[in-house]
C-alpha cells in the first residue's frame, strides 16, 4: 500500500534551535493530515486506531483492513510542551501512520538554516527566541519519494530558505 506525499500545504515548520547567529526548522505533520490521507487512500470504514499503556509509554496501533484481514502497526509517542495527554496520543498516532508509510517522505528532509539576516532573533532574560511563524511555500520529490526540492516563506511572505537537490539541478 502506497500513500500519496505530503502536499506543501500539508506540512507544519517550527523553530527547533535558536543562536545568534540563525535558526535551523523542521518539518511536521499533524494529525489531521493522517486521518484524511488514510480517509482518502483506503476509506474512513476500512482504518482504526486504539492506544495502549505499555511500561509507562501511550502507543497507538493503527490498523488498516487488508484482503487477509486487519494488519497492525505500532509506535509509542511522547508528550507535548501544552496538552500533554492528547499530545502524547496524537504523536503515537502520527508516528504509528509514519510506519504505515504517511509523511515518512519528511525524513529525508535537508538540514533548514536561516541564517540571522532572515530572521528575528531575541533575547527572553538569557535566552534566545524568534516569534517568526513559517511555511512551505514549495515542495519536490524525486522518483525515490525523497525531498529535492523545498522553498520556505515566512510569515511576512517572504522566501527565507530554498534548497534543491544536486541531482536536480543537473
Amino acid at each position: 500500500m502506497i500513500f500519496r506525499l505530503l502536499d506543501a500545504s500539508e506540512i507544519d515548520v517550527r523553530v527547533a534551535t535558536v543562536k545568534d547567529t540563525g535558526i535551523s526548522l523542521l518539518l511536521y505533520k499533524d494529525a489531521r493530515c493522517d486521518m484524511n490521507i488514510l480517509d482518502e487512500t483506503i476509506g474512513s470504514e476500512k482504518w482504526q486506531r486504539r492506544h495502549y499503556d505499555c511500561k509507562g509509554n501511550l502507543f497507538c496501533s493503527v490498523g488498516i483492513l487488508t484482503g487477509t484481514g486487519w494488519v497492525w502497526k505500532d509506535d509509542c509517542g511522547v508528550e507535548s510542551y501544552t496538552e500533554k495527554q492528547k499530545g502524547e496520543a496524537s504523536d503515537s498516532f502520527k508516528r504509528a501512520c509514519f510506519n504505515w508509510g504517511v509523511g515518512r517522505e519528511l525524513y529525508t528532509a535537508p538540514f533548514i538554516w536561516i541564517p540571522v539576516n532572515k530572521v528575528k532573533i531575541v533575547s527572553t532574560g538569557n535566552k534566545k527566541t524568534t516569534y517568526d511563524r513559517f511555511y512551505v511555500e514549495k515542495i519536490a520529490y524525486d522518483d525515490k519519494r525523497k525531498i529535492s526540492g523545498l522553498s520556505i516563506k515566512n510569515q511576512d511572505d517572504k522566501r527565507v530558505f530554498i534548497w534543491q537537490k544536486e541531482e536536480a539541478k543537473k
